[in-house]
């Protein structure tokens, strides 16, 4: 039972749910399944259930035969990953590796640098379904929470929420990624780590982001594309912690 789908609810082995109209479509049409076929079922509770499949025409259910047991999926250091939107569909790609890597949230950003790009409600739904698909694939047991599109002023009144918070910034004094985690990490349950666009952070940005409490790093000697910046400090930070 490899293939794992998530349904919205917190349910019990014996219960009948019904999946998304997505995952039927998949289920119908890309993984050909049919009626008695089994899966693995994740509730909004992150309980995974051996399910039942029923499926007539494009409809499809599942009867949760019993709860599955197994290993600890999620990292236990919620790493959420602010990623000024970039252009084109390099966010498609953030969304879906960081996801992969286990990031507990994604929070698309416009900062003053992200010029003309789509933040629309349906490109923030787009994120949302590639996050879910990309857990479903990764064998997660939970989709990061991809909230509606902030301005950095509003980003920055969240940096209370968390233990940490570090920016990538090019002029931040040069110091490995090792050292700043492994020691700026220390007693941290949650981290929050903002990425700029393609132009980077401007200087009031970084000023203003300071003020609030966060940690400029650096990335190295390359300047890193945006999206290559995610991917590296969310790794950096979970190996740093034993994650990976």
């Amino acid at each position: 039972m490899r293939d794992r789908f998530f349904v919205e609810g917190v349910h019990a082995a014996g219960d009948r749910v019904a999946f998304a109209a997505d995952d039927a479509r998949k289920l119908v049409t890309v993984l050909r399944k049919r009626t008695g076929d089994r899966v693995q079922v994740v509730d909004s509770g992150g309980v995974a259930y051996a399910a039942t499949l029923d499926v007539d025409a494009r409809e499809v259910s599942a009867t949760l035969d019993e709860q599955l047991s197994g290993g600890e999926v999620e990292a236990s250091l919620a790493v959420t990953i602010a990623q000024a939107v970039p252009k084109g569909q390099k966010m498609d790609l953030v969304v879906e590796k960081a996801t992969e890597l286990g990031a507990f949230a994604i929070v698309p950003v416009r900062s003053a640098r992200v010029i003309g790009h789509d933040t629309s409600p349906a490109k923030v739904e787009r994120w949302r379904r590639i996050a879910r698909s990309a857990a479903q694939q990764s064998g997660r047991m939970r989709v990061p929470e991809i909230p509606d599109v902030l301005d950095w002023d509003a980003l920055l009144a969240t940096f209370s929420r968390y233990d940490r918070v570090f920016v990538p910034w090019e002029l931040a004094e040069p110091a490995p990624l090792r050292a700043a985690f492994e020691s700026g990490l220390a007693g941290a349950r949650s981290v929050l780590v903002a990425i700029g666009p393609e132009g980077g952070f401007s200087a009031g940005e970084i000023e203003r982001a300071r003020a609030a409490g966060a940690v400029t790093v650096s990335l190295g000697h390359r300047i890193l594309r945006t999206e290559t910046a995610a991917l590296v400090v969310l790794s950096a930070i979970l190996y740093a912690r034993g994650e990976l």
